[in-house]
């Protein structure tokens, strides 16, 4: 299984577009789930209340299962898809892009949308800080005072990302690490 993604950072990704006096604006974010999605798209549609079209595409999930595409009331397939078609060929996950489109008076036609949409969402993408992340398993250990050396043996061997620890009696220390080392790490510490 491949324990790495590609996504964009916080920084908000931003392109214009315009053809035949029609002025398209795209802007890429970096999302967790669907209601901060719902929660951005709202909020483009009261800034830009003015604007024909707000149309998107979003991925989520680094299995990049979850995924949508609106087209606002353009042409069926001429809008979100070529928006979600550069997030594809990209290779993004956890990502929304909107484009905001303001109608010039002159019809672009479907291939003259399309055209325009996957551009500006391009240039969204070209403006984004794009990082790779790594996929990790959250991993909760117990065990007794008498353990410590060895545990912490374990973790300076391994390396993961300490999220979490309690030392007393019985202790509890709370790791990640990238989910093709979570079994290496969980026989070494002895979890089964």
């Amino acid at each position: 299984m491949e324990d790495r993604y590609l996504t964009i950072s916080g920084k908000i990704g931003k392109g214009t577009y315009s053809e035949k006096r029609s002025k398209f604006l795209a802007f890429s974010h970096h999302v967790e789930t669907i209601d901060e999605i719902k929660d951005i798209i709202a909020s483009y549609r009261k800034e830009y209340y003015d604007a024909r079209h707000v149309c998107y595409a979003y991925m989520l999930g680094y299995e990049r299962t979850d995924f949508r595409a609106n087209d606002d009331g353009e042409p069926s397939s001429t809008a979100g898809r070529p928006i979600l078609g550069q997030i594809n060929s990209n290779n993004l996950t956890n990502i929304l892009i909107v484009v905001v489109r303001y109608y010039g008076g002159v019809n672009l036609g479907t291939s003259g949308l399309i055209v325009a949409y996957r551009e500006a969402a391009r240039l969204a993408i070209a403006d984004s800080d794009i990082e790779e992340r790594i996929v990790e398993e959250i991993i909760t250990h117990n065990f007794s005072y008498l353990e410590m050396n060895d545990v912490m043996k374990v973790i300076k061997e391994m390396n993961p990302r300490i999220v979490s620890q309690n030392f007393d009696n019985t202790c509890e220390i709370v790791l990640a690490i990238r989910t093709s080392l979570a079994p290496v790490l969980k026989s070494k510490l002895g979890i089964d």
